[in-house]
């Protein structure tokens, strides 16, 4: 029976990415990272992943979907490059997939007005029920199907409330933490050397930017003008806009 800790991605691992990819524990490749198309890195075609990836089509605008699925093939191009087979990083495509299609379902304009709640938590909460009922007032349109083991719900919930919570000490789990990785690195470019620039260019074929970082900006500003409380500016109210629209390692792909 396999254990659901490594599984759905729940191993504690450092929140801090320094930390995480300087340890020892995770030793750095020698040579560079090779060119990891999106053949290689393919979205599960589970009953729940499937189930999962319509609501998403039909509830996240289209920069947001495309942005949601980089972030997936990203994940795994960081993940086969820097932590091949290890037991820390053993979790399903599938759990990190739902992951990532659900990472921002908080920030549509529905969602965002529905709630008092900063969207990481209100997405985390909506994922975690979306993803343990097949009911089809929740999942509407997308239909009825297969339901996720609480354990890997509430994995996909946990990393989705902490994705942009950008911690120097302490923990997160292994899944939530290469969500962070990919996250940053579509938003703001950061960690360019865990990504071959071919993939780049494959992935942003694939599922195109659409000015993604003025989008994404201009979702940032909503929010913290609707909720000044939003966490969102935890991570600077005007610095982190900065980083995503000096984003110069996606700026060709914009």
């Amino acid at each position: 029976m396999s254990n659901p800790i490594t599984t759905y991605g729940l191993t504690a691992v450092p929140a801090s990415p320094t930390a995480l990819l300087t340890s020892q524990s995770y030793p750095k490749p020698s040579p560079p990272p090779s060119p990891i198309p999106t053949t290689a890195t393919p979205i599960p075609t589970t009953p729940l992943a499937t189930r999962i990836n319509k609501y998403a089509l039909t509830h996240l605008p289209e920069p947001t979907y495309n942005h949601s699925l980089r972030v997936y093939h990203y994940g795994l191009a960081i993940k086969n490059y820097r932590f091949p087979s290890h037991p820390d990083f053993a979790f399903t495509d599938e759990t990190y997939f739902l992951a990532c299609i659900l990472h921002d379902i908080g920030t549509t304009d529905e969602n965002t007005h529905s709630t008092k709640l900063s969207f990481e938590f209100f997405g985390g909460f909506l994922a975690l029920n979306l993803l343990q009922s097949d009911d089809t007032s929740i999942s509407t349109d997308a239909g009825s199907g297969a339901v996720a083991p609480r354990d890997q719900a509430e994995s996909v919930a946990e990393a989705i409330i902490r994705h942009q919570d950008l911690c120097v000490v302490g923990n997160i789990s292994a899944v939530g933490q290469l969500l962070q990785l990919a996250t940053i690195f579509d938003n703001t470019g950061s960690y360019a050397d865990l990504v071959h620039p071919d993939t780049i260019k494959d992935v942003c074929a694939h599922f195109p930017r659409h000015q993604w970082s003025g989008c994404f900006v201009a979702t940032i500003r909503r929010e913290n003008a609707l909720k000044p409380w939003a966490h969102s500016t935890a991570l600077g109210e005007e610095e982190f806009p900065a980083k995503v629209l000096g984003n110069t390692l996606m700026e060709p792909y914009e």
